[in-house]
């Protein structure tokens, strides 16, 4: 983790440079640029490294990982020092923890003089490198491999694959994928179950989720429903996963096991229905819901999957039982070919090797999939192959400890830039549905990604997401509406390795269950804490110490209990609080002065944390009615997210008129959701120039209150991507002389009502790709969209619309992806012309009339005629 942790040291230095200065005693600011200076040097050293030696430096990267972290806390603890001296109520805080901690790198100096060791040991580390530098050469000379070669680079930024689809290629198993569906459509009525069993990592879940998304299968039965079990299971996580896999925005808040039940029950009853349990450890998980799966004989069915063969036998499986073979050698060769060269095919120089590389994977597609994720991205050398060849050869013991070893050395011969991120996947608990955009902002709190040119951390980020989900070492759940990945999850295998080697490198602890056997805490930057309660999915802090009860051992000083979370109060050093599930978190988090991002599911009143200087994520469930004027001068701020609507109050005005060096520009901040009654004036905006997503709401607003407003003024958000306005009551003065900015790719209008003359401002956005109209009036009851207009458009979206007449053709949607209606009771039809968009993959209809369904069924026909045979087709009528 050296690279991670250099990383995050020159987030701190920057940091320091730019947002501190006012802090730092004469001569600090020479010394941390020289800092800075050295620290980069370490990383273009680390990131020129060949990864083949990379065994060789083993113990430099240690040192520079232990050296990196002392240095960044003596900084943040000394600048928090004296950020805390300026208030009245924290004289005699300077300097009284900062030293004792940090005696190893500390030499005798003044106290003031912070840098001088952090400087001195970063220049030893240098020599030393220097030293490995000039041996690397002479290997490199000696064979033959040409100087600056890294052999497993990226993708350069902004070039990376999209990604089609999230999940894996199967190969081998068209025959079992026969078996299985011939047991699914049996004549039989009776409710029934098949399991499929077979070890880690073999294709359990690649071989049930095809099955579940064949086209014969869907049509076959009414509800297809997914669930993820995991090992440690419980009744109410089950039925909760199923309930959800139906998306009908079931209200299950607050809600008892047996009443989760029931509404299952009522949502299967008298259907055919087919059931998957993915991942299935025990019989008792089986036991837990079973009694909430009618028996209507219908020919419902059950399909599961297993490591254990046992409990497929408990659930009395019996003939419908099927075990997942070993690849052979050829196809895991052509497995492994799809993995590295995708539509390519393999260089006759890589060949022989090649084929070893797959046999050495011994027939478990997951290994193969890997490792073939390592190598397409990889330079690809006969050289490279061979020491991956002869690691494998080496590393394979037994076929029981295959693929963990297969995924440790996919994992060694990462680039350093993604090490970080991968391994911060098992801070999440297993199984655990990992919001995309949630990762990569805990991504950028942590520092632990890299800056490139023209491009902010969070787009950095995406890139690098995308990069593991390429090399196969996260695997996709959902993607939103734009077509782009929402969430994601990792394979128990995988999970396992990043906390094992996250642990052994003292990244993270994971606390699971016990809080008493862990002795490890206290070195540790990061702790994730999974509690046995089952509303408490997970705790995770980073840096900092949790305050517990007098049964709590010292040296991890926290306790999650009665779904009550404590803060220290000294917990200066934490920098990210991210709490899932929790019902309510304590005060006592008043000097947080180096908090980075704070998430949280409770009503904290966060009022207090706008001294919270380092702040860049705020994402909260308080209801709270007025954001405070001191966000106007937390110039770190990147995204502000609340769920329930809060005021923002006017920027505060120069004390000296005239004086523009007063004015803080967010220039960060990227989201603000969810404001209520937004003043876009000049004033507001200046100060917001970067704004990238925006969600606003009205109580009321006429054509006055839109001058109030200043609503016009939207088009100077040049950045802006997403934009979601919401009205409670109606109005159709909103698009008057409006124009959106260009850059707008997402827009969301919540009751508004829509003037014939004005629609056309809909159409006009160059780049709009998704476009969501809910609660909405047509005043004129037609819409009839003009040639040329939403030429981008891939998904829309109609809501309780009033709308009764449709007019467009395949023209008027030329890239239309998605077509989503949901409860439109007076639209009589779907244009007819949607039949030849040949981008459409999906109608989904809820709610809806006859007339609409028999609309859509039409253009299902067309579709499937013109050999689309990906479209989908989904009518729920209620």
């Amino acid at each position: 983790m050296a690279y991670a942790h250099l990383l995050s040291l020159t987030h701190v230095l920057q940091r320091t440079l730019k947002y501190d200065c006012s802090y730092l005693l004469p001569g600090e600011k020479q010394q941390i640029d020289s800092l800075l200076e050295k620290v980069v040097y370490l990383q273009d050293f680390l990131d020129n490294f060949p990864l083949e030696n990379i065994e060789s430096i083993e113990g430099l990267e240690r040192k520079i990982s232990d050296a990196a972290c002392q240095t960044e806390d003596i900084i943040e603890s000394c600048i928090a020092d004296r950020v805390l001296k300026k208030s009245a109520s924290h004289v005699g805080y300077i300097f009284k923890t900062l030293f004792y901690v940090f005696t190893t790198l500390w030499h005798k100096t003044a106290k003031d003089d912070i840098f001088t060791t952090s400087f001195h040991e970063i220049a030893t580390l240098i020599e030393e490198v220097d030293s490995i530098k000039t041996r690397t050469k002479k290997i490199e000379d000696e064979s033959g491999i040409q100087e600056g070669l890294d052999c497993s680079t990226s993708l350069p930024v902004g070039s990376l694959r999209p990604v089609s689809s999230g999940q894996s290629t199967m190969v081998g198993l068209d025959d079992a994928m026969v078996k299985i569906k011939d047991h699914l459509v049996s004549s039989s009525s009776k409710l029934e179950v098949v399991s499929i069993v077979g070890m880690a990592g073999i294709g359990k879940t690649t071989l049930a989720h095809k099955v579940y998304i064949d086209k014969y299968i869907e049509h076959h039965f009414h509800i297809c429903v997914w669930c993820t079990v995991s090992q440690k299971y419980n009744g109410r996580k089950i039925l909760l996963g199923l309930l959800d896999s139906m998306e009908n925005q079931i209200d299950t808040h607050g809600k008892f096991n047996d009443q989760l039940g029931e509404l299952l029950y009522k949502k299967l009853k008298g259907r055919r229905y087919l059931l998957v349990m993915d991942d299935v450890w025990d019989i008792e998980a089986w036991e837990s819901v079973k009694r909430y799966f009618p028996e209507d004989k219908t020919g419902s069915r059950i399909l599961l999957t297993t490591r254990l063969e046992s409990v497929a036998n408990d659930i009395n499986s019996g003939p419908r039982l099927h075990h997942v073979r070993f690849l052979n050698d050829k196809e895991s060769w052509k497995f492994f070919c799809q993995k590295v060269f995708g539509e390519g095919f393999c260089p006759p120089e890589l060949e022989e090797i090649g084929k070893k590389i797959a046999q050495n994977c011994q027939g478990l597609p997951l290994a193969v999939a890997v490792i073939g994720g390592l190598l397409s991205k990889a330079t690809k050398t006969p050289h490279y192959w061979r020491s991956i060849a002869e690691n494998l050869r080496s590393e394979i013991t037994s076929n029981d400890e295959q693929c963990s070893k297969i995924l440790s050395l996919s994992y060694k011969n990462l680039p350093y830039h993604l090490k970080g991120c991968f391994l911060y996947m098992g801070i999440f608990p297993e199984d655990f549905e990992i919001r995309v955009k949630v990762l990569t902002k805990l991504w950028v709190a942590e520092g632990i990604l890299k800056p490139a040119s023209y491009k902010t951390l969070e787009d950095v980020g995406e890139e690098y997401f995308l990069d593991l989900v390429q090399r196969s070492l996260i695997l996709v759940r959902k993607k939103g509406s734009s077509g782009k990945i929402k969430t994601c999850t990792i394979h128990d295998l995988l999970r396992d390795l990043c906390v094992r080697e996250a642990q052994k490198e003292k990244f993270f602890h994971v606390v699971d269950r016990s809080f008493y056997r862990t002795k490890e805490i206290t070195s540790m930057r990061r702790v994730s804490i999974k509690a046995p309660e089952s509303f408490i999915p997970f705790y995770y802090a980073a840096k900092g110490t949790l305050q517990g009860d007098d049964k709590t051992p010292s040296s991890l000083k926290g306790l999650l209990h009665s779904s009550i979370v404590k803060a220290s109060c000294d917990s200066r050093s934490l920098k990210v609080l991210h709490i899932e599930g929790v019902d309510y978190l304590q005060n006592g988090m008043q000097e947080l002065v180096n908090m980075r991002y704070f998430n949280s599911n409770s009503e904290y009143n966060i009022a207090s944390i706008y001294k919270f200087r380092n702040l860049q994520t705020i994402i909260s469930h308080d209801r709270i009615h007025n954001l405070q004027p001191e966000i106007w001068k937390m110039p770190q701020l990147r995204h502000v997210k609340l769920k329930f609507t809060a005021s923002l109050p006017d920027p505060p005005i120069s004390e000296i008129k005239g004086e523009e060096n007063s004015i803080v520009v967010l220039e960060n901040l990227q989201t603000l959701s969810m404001i209520r009654g937004f003043s876009w004036t000049e004033e507001v905006l200046k100060r917001i120039p970067n704004l990238r997503k925006l969600a606003i709401c009205y109580d009321f607003a006429t054509e006055a209150d839109w001058k109030k407003y200043h609503i016009n003024n939207l088009v100077h958000l040049t950045k802006l991507e997403s934009f979601k306005c919401r009205i409670r009551y109606r109005c159709s003065e909103f698009l008057v002389d409006l124009t959106f900015p260009t850059s707008l790719r997402k827009l969301i209008l919540d009751g508004i009502k829509f003037h014939p003359s004005k629609l056309p401002i809909l159409g006009s956005m160059p780049n709009l790709e998704v476009l969501k109209l809910r609660l909405s009036t047509f005043l004129c009851q037609e819409w009839e969209p003009n040639e040329g207009e939403f030429l981008k458009l891939k998904c829309l979206l109609l809501y309780k619309v009033e709308l009764k007449h449709w007019i467009a053709d395949s023209i008027h949607f030329p890239s239309l992806e998605h077509l989503k209606i949901l409860h439109c009771k007076l639209l009589d039809e779907i244009p007819s012309g949607f039949g030849e968009i040949s981008t459409l993959q999906s109608i989904k209809l809820r709610g809806c009339g006859d007339s609409i369904v028999e609309s859509a069924k039409k253009i299902e026909e067309v579709q499937l005629d013109w050999g689309n045979d990906a479209f989908k087709l989904d009518i729920e009528e209620y």
